[in-house]
């Protein structure tokens, strides 16, 4: 987790990525599971934890609402209060996305929430009206005030509640809140998610009564307790995503491991028709290309659809396709951003709403490029790594907040990269 907000990564091209790898707990899950600790009095802890800079900016939320945190490597420690702080620390909740989490538990706790409107990544708007109307009908009052979400109430009660697009943050809230509220919820058109699903499997185990996790329909029967519990982080598949699109890039051969993937169906489908050899075992994957990648057309969707978050993953193959691809995003309408960087690579791409159409070329060329976010700064890597030439990653800081060990699994992978501080 260590690094410099001005650290950048020198990257050198022409690399051919081969060994295997194994993924950690997954960032879009430990986060969430942190943040419900705070439903049960006493010490909850999480296995196979990632050691990424977010933990320990969701560390610093819930030790200003009151919690104990101890971090030892890949196990979190959270020990929670009987009497907790209901106003989220401003600073540490605006420095990433994530921290919107504690609204549902603090809620279902306190009976009253105060979450700074959350920062984190530049890849579009995510307002908070799903988890704002949610937490409504399930009695409580909302606003926005100063800067903050303010959620207050007397006594949640279940409800039948349909989300206008599947939001994963706002399905968490709502799921976090209805597990301590009277009665039965109903939750239509959730997230599906696998870290949905995990969340799901960590509360239930506290002795919440969740059914319908991982479908669009969740039922959940409010009870009048939980207790703290002892939970194994998923693996990450946007990590495990990565690497499988660094191997065909590089027309490389990595085994994957600590990843179901089921989780990844639709990205390793999508590879196999760009040429690549997939296969596939209970708990991992092996992605090999002998040969430059056939152009594949890509739209990123909810899942079980292709993830918006390996969207720069699927520009970077495009680039050097044989043929023209067409990526389409459906999801954060700023995400292409990245593209801009790209094209500095050498990048034949052309944005047009929310597509992006990309001419493959043989080979990138190398300069310096900027990260604007954790999965875009990990796509530029990967765009380096096939450029010729000593490309300079900037702003690396984001991918830090992804990616445990990214430099160090690179270098064991073949890869010439280094960290230098600026």
């Amino acid at each position: 987790m260590s690094g410099s907000v001005k650290d950048r990564f020198l990257v050198t091209g022409c690399a051919r990525l081969q060994g295997a790898v194994k993924v950690s707990g997954a960032k879009n899950s430990v986060l969430k599971l942190m943040a419900a600790a705070l439903l049960a009095e006493g010490t909850t802890t999480l296995t196979n934890c990632p050691e990424i800079l977010d933990v320990p900016l969701m560390q610093r939320v819930l030790e200003g609402l009151g919690c104990t945190v101890v971090i030892e490597g890949g196990v979190v420690r959270i020990t929670t209060p009987a009497e907790l702080k209901s106003d989220a620390d401003f600073d540490a909740v605006r420095q990433f996305r994530a921290s919107v989490c504690v609204l549902g538990p603090l809620t279902a706790r306190c009976g009253r929430a105060v979450v700074a409107l959350p920062g984190g990544d530049a890849i579009g708007n995510r307002p908070l009206d799903m988890h704002q109307s949610g937490l409504e009908r399930l009695g409580a009052t909302t606003r926005i005030s100063h800067g903050a979400v303010v959620a207050e109430v007397e006594t949640l009660r279940g409800a039948r509640i349909s989300l206008d697009f599947p939001s994963v943050g706002a399905t968490e809230n709502i799921l976090t809140a209805a597990v301590l509220a009277e009665g039965r919820t109903v939750l239509d058109n959730a997230a599906r998610e696998p870290e949905i699903a995990d969340l799901c499997e960590m509360l239930n185990s506290m002795g919440a009564r969740i059914d319908g996790a991982g479908t669009s329909t969740i039922t959940i029967d409010g009870v009048e307790k939980l207790e703290p519990t002892e939970h194994e982080v998923m693996g990450d598949r946007i990590v495990a995503g990565t690497w499988a699109y660094a191997a065909a890039m590089t027309r490389g051969d990595i085994t994957v491991g600590g990843i179901s993937p089921r989780h990844l169906h639709l990205a390793l489908e999508k590879l196999k028709v760009a040429g690549a050899d997939v296969e596939t075992y209970e708990n991992g994957f092996r992605v090999r290309m002998n040969r430059r990648p056939t152009a594949v057309d890509y739209q990123t969707l909810p899942f079980p659809g292709f993830p918006t978050d390996l969207q720069p993953m699927a520009i970077g193959i495009s680039s050097i396709a044989d043929g023209m691809s067409v990526i389409t995003e459906n999801v954060f309408e700023s995400r292409f951003r990245f593209v801009d960087e790209m094209q500095r690579l050498g990048a034949h791409a052309t944005v047009d709403g929310h597509h992006v159409v990309l001419h493959g070329i043989e080979q990138l060329s190398s300069t310096d490029v900027w990260s604007s976010d954790i999965r875009a700064g990990a796509g530029l890597v990967l765009a380096a790594l096939v450029a010729e030439g000593v490309t300079t990653v900037h702003d690396v800081h984001h991918i830090d907040r992804g990616y445990p060990n990214f430099v160090e699994n690179l270098q064991a992978l073949g890869a010439t990269i280094e960290r230098v501080a600026e």
